[in-house]
């Protein structure tokens, strides 16, 4: 089992930045990436952005050159470094981990983020 804690959201306006950290607990040496998804009111959970272990990295296209994901070594902790904020960005951010060979997949209870034009 992997445990995982979100922070780091708030109220921001446009054009400003947060950055959200994922502090993992249990079984985490069989992580294997970790990553970012959003969900909107009315719309479905969507990619952020996504790292491996081995430190690959995936965006999607509507965060590319705004966003930045990174991890600690020990694949405990993942960031998301959000930049130059739009009010579309506004969701409810969840932490995601996929763990063994089975890739299961663990979240995070969400913290909201807030973009005000």
């Amino acid at each position: 089992q992997v445990q995982l804690v979100e922070s780091g959201g708030g109220l921001v306006q446009a054009g400003g930045s947060l950055r959200l950290s994922c502090a993992a607990s249990g079984n985490i040496l069989s992580i294997k990436a970790m990553g970012w998804y959003r969900q909107a009111p009315g719309k479905q959970r969507e990619l952020v952005a996504t790292i491996t272990r081995g430190g690959q990295t995936n965006y999607a296209d509507s965060v590319k050159g705004r966003f930045t994901i990174s991890r600690a070594t020990a694949m405990n902790t993942v960031y998301l470094q959000m930049s130059s904020l739009k009010s579309e960005d506004t969701a409810v951010y969840y932490c995601n981990a996929v763990r063994g060979i089975v890739k299961d997949n663990y979240w995070g209870q969400g913290t909201q983020v807030t973009v005000s034009s």
